[in-house]
């Protein structure tokens, strides 16, 4: 849930700075700024991002764990990069988790329909989803598929949200990352289609089509990792 805003007249709550730190190196990584194999220090990001390197200690911990960061004795660290293999199974894991998730959104609403008025919840749920999908039709429009990554992220969890599970949107949230990451990394290729796919999905979704919710969400993750795994794996030439 968010945080409760602060009261009229007092500043929003800052972040702490090793969350703060964190977040943004998280998003260089994701959009190339600190590239695959790049080797950082504690020194080195603490003068890039102005901040001591204590809290920079402490984000390097909790990207490593992620998979953002390697970490090796008397090496020290580089930036991670997703081996096309494991590229795969993510997604994978994606197809289960999100299918699973469109279909409870769909059932949800489908038990919405039935009872005529929408309960408040489910109604402010769907209310962030719509700000999220036009918040990417301008994006689109405006040729700033740079922002696509985040709002796709947002939208996928939107949906978890509407199907009102906390396992599965447990489940996604421990992804979050790395779904940005991937989609970042072919925005350029998938980025317009694959915004488009999610209005057809949610179509789908409050209508209360379970079967089809659930068929559009796993061909929408499939066409996303046929996209990147076209781009991100080698050739194999024909012999002879």
């Amino acid at each position: 849930m968010p945080a409760e805003p602060a009261p009229a007249g007092l500043p929003e709550p800052a972040a702490a700075p090793k969350d703060r730190i964190e977040d943004e190196i998280r998003r260089d990584i994701i959009f190339g700024v600190l590239t695959p194999g790049a080797r950082i220090t504690e020194a080195s990001l603490a003068r890039k991002y102005g901040i001591s390197r204590v809290p920079v200690r402490e984000a390097l911990r909790t990207l490593e764990a992620e998979g953002f960061v390697e970490s090796r004795p008397y090496a020290g660290s580089t930036v991670s990069n997703i081996p096309v293999d494991e590229a795969d199974d993510l997604f994978a894991v994606r197809t289960v988790v999100e299918t699973a998730t469109a279909r409870r959104a769909a059932e949800r609403a489908g038990r919405q329909l039935a009872a005529g008025t929408p309960d408040d919840e489910w109604w402010s749920a769907r209310g962030r989803v719509a700000e999220i999908l036009a918040a990417g039709d301008t994006a689109v429009a405006d040729g700033r598929l740079e922002r696509l990554p985040e709002l796709n992220v947002r939208f996928h969890l939107a949906v978890a949200e509407l199907a009102d599970s906390r396992s599965l949107t447990a489940l996604l949230r421990q992804l979050a990352g790395k779904i940005e990451w991937l989609y970042a990394a072919d925005v350029d290729n998938r980025g317009k289609d694959s915004w488009a796919e999610h209005r057809v999905l949610m179509t789908a979704v409050d209508s209360g089509d379970a079967d089809r919710a659930q068929e559009l969400m796993r061909s929408h993750v499939e066409q996303s990792r046929a996209g990147y795994l076209s781009r991100f794996t080698p050739v194999q030439l024909p012999k002879g």
